[in-house]
């Protein structure tokens, strides 16, 4: 039996592939198991392919996994337009549509064994079953259940749940599709069982949710007030959520009518003196950084989260990349420092959100949280969130003698000043994009000039020196070392447990906080270093450049980078790591 297992699967756009994934990952959740679903779609407004990557674990999940286990390809000519996202291996179980043919021969099929390739009449049973080709993908769960284990009960609830209230019938007909599957399977046995293992009895309730879903619920619950945004993908959801929920909360959802209205709108709430929140992808970032060269000068708190995609332009608006990094910390004029923060999976997207806006309070600043499409839109089972744990802050306000000449932009020891807002009796400022003295008012003066830089800067050197945000495993003086971010860090720390199996001497180190760069914590990780790997999804290796401009990154650590829809797998991650051990030793 197999304790973990990776399917993908993909077709034309209506095949409901997706949605079949969606089911596979209720129904395997519900069970027990460590579940997580990424899905993958080609760039067209409509129709065109799509695929979905579905790993199931009894143990915790750290991504989305290597080489397919079983490989479901409804037609050749879609499945293959996913490339690196779909990889077959010479232990690939391969399902495909009788009528699509054996696997065509290329350099991606050349592993394959032929005796694990079953041509499987997918359509023509749908068709038998459920009066439809339409049920095919509920043909190929029933066939999944057949041959891998998967509870035959568990997937028919994630069918009634999705077509139960949609029409007459419609839950019946793929009821018997299903049926049709699995009885085929169990007819058609597998040469050699690849029946998954049954989970250990589950420890408690579990949420099944995307990125997007926690960033929201964490702004939800960090006390946001008003959200303005422009719909872009892949972020689109955080505002769609956002729009069903906030108003309960007390909260208000402008979709303004483009992107730079969207953030002038959350600026001028944040400026009235509530916590504000945008959301955007790349182009969208473009248009954004005037205001956000606004939100720095005139230090307001601001959290505005970038759902990365794969650029430069529109890009490849449908996959995930980590090439923004550059933009959100340098898109901006003059001499400005904003906080970047990156979550790293589902979970913990919630914390960082919470997080975002803690910092924007205190620190009175605009912060980017910087998800991609990855993090963003696979769903994976997370533990339910202790709250408890988290405390909320809002921004300092003057009070009693400070409103009597009251001075917006007082220095201070720690560069933080109250801040008013428009009503508050003796808090009236003039809040511009020009430079100002204390009070606000416009200034040409170079040595005031000078003065307020030091302040917005200064601010922020505390929030350099928090270990909190950073993730640091392995021994203190291992020679090895890995540093990732975002949705490739899952990546590097199974990269990492295999190669402490391995008997390696290697470190991790996982940024939350990935702009200001924190100084001493990576000189720090790195005095034991001799040789290394920063592990992340953009051409330049854009992390790994920020830090050789404030670090000394030894001579042996070097960027493992890629661009965007070409992701990691953990065993070349520790292959490559393998090699510069083996050469540096």
């Amino acid at each position: 039996m197999a304790d973990d297992l990776v399917l993908g699967m993909a077709g034309s756009g209506g095949d409901g592939v997706v949605s079949a994934g969606e089911s596979l990952l209720a129904a395997a959740s519900s069970e027990g198991y460590h579940a997580m679903m990424t899905k993958s779609f080609g760039s067209q407004i409509r129709g065109g392919e799509s695929s979905c990557r579905v790993r199931l674990s009894t143990r915790r999940i750290l991504n989305p996994g290597g080489a397919l286990d079983v490989a479901v390809a409804l037609n050749w000519e879609d499945f293959f337009k996913f490339g690196a996202e779909l990889p077959l291996g010479s232990s690939t179980l391969v399902i495909h549509e009788e009528k699509a043919g054996p696997p065509p021969e290329t350099p991606a099929t050349r592993p394959l064994s032929k005796a694990l390739v079953f041509s499987v009449p997918i359509t023509e049973m749908a068709k038998k079953s459920a009066g439809t080709d339409k049920a095919k993908t509920s043909v190929v769960l029933g066939l999944v259940s057949g041959w891998l284990g998967i509870p035959r009960e568990a997937l028919l609830r994630g069918l009634k749940k999705k077509f139960g209230g949609k029409g007459a019938g419609l839950f019946e007909a793929n009821e018997r599709a299903l049926a049709s599957g699995f009885e085929y399977a169990q007819t058609h046995p597998l040469a050699e069982p690849r029946v998954l293992a049954r989970p250990a009895a589950p420890t408690g309730p579990k949420l099944l949710c995307d990125g997007n879903d926690m960033c929201a619920a964490g702004a939800i619950f960090s006390g946001v007030e008003f959200f303005g945004g422009y719909p872009i993908t892949p972020s689109t959801e955080v505002m769609q959520i956002l729009s069903r929920e906030l108003l309960q909360h007390g909260g208000v959802v402008l979709q303004a009518e483009d992107e730079i209205s969207g953030v002038g709108a959350a600026l001028g709430a944040s400026y009235a003196g509530k916590k504000s929140m945008t959301a955007t992808s790349g182009p969208g970032m473009s248009l954004k950084t005037e205001i956000l060269g606004l939100a720095s000068i005139a230090e307001l708190p601001l959290v505005v989260l970038n759902v990365q995609r794969g650029g430069p332009s529109t890009g490849i608006p449908t996959k995930p990349e980590q090439a923004d990094l550059f933009q959100a910390a340098f898109s901006a004029h003059g001499d400005v420092v904003r906080p970047v923060l990156a979550p790293t999976t589902v979970a913990d997207t919630f914390s960082t959100t919470v997080e975002a806006f803690n910092i924007a309070e205190r620190y009175q600043t605009p912060v980017i949280i910087l998800s991609d499409q990855e993090i963003a839109q696979r769903k994976e089972t997370v533990d339910a969130i202790d709250t408890s744990r988290f405390t909320l802050e809002r921004r300092v306000v003057p009070a009693g003698a400070e409103l009597d000449g009251y001075q917006r932009f007082r220095l201070t020891e720690s560069g933080i000043s109250p801040l008013s807002h428009p009503g508050m009796a003796g808090g009236n400022y003039l809040g511009a994009g020009i430079e100002h003295n204390e009070h606000g008012d416009p200034t040409a003066s170079g040595a005031m000039h000078e003065r307020m830089n030091e302040k917005r800067f200064k601010k922020l050197e505390p929030l350099k020196q928090r270990t909190d945000l950073f993730e640091v495993l392995g021994s203190r003086d291992a020679r090895y070392a890995l540093v990732s971010w975002g949705s490739t860090a899952g990546v590097a720390r199974e990269a990492f447990e295999l190669a402490r199996a391995k008997g390696l001497d290697v470190k991790l180190l996982v940024p939350t906080l990935v702009y200001p760069v924190a100084e001493r914590i990576y000189q720090d990780f790195f005095a034991s270093v001799r040789a290394g790997l920063v592990v992340e999804l953009s051409y330049q290796g854009q992390l790994y450049r920020i830090l050789r401009m404030f670090v000394d990154v030894p001579k042996g650590v070097v960027p493992f980078a890629r661009s965007g829809a070409n992701p990691f797998q953990p065993t070349e991650v520790l292959e490559k790591l393998s090699g510069l051990a083996m050469a540096e030793s």
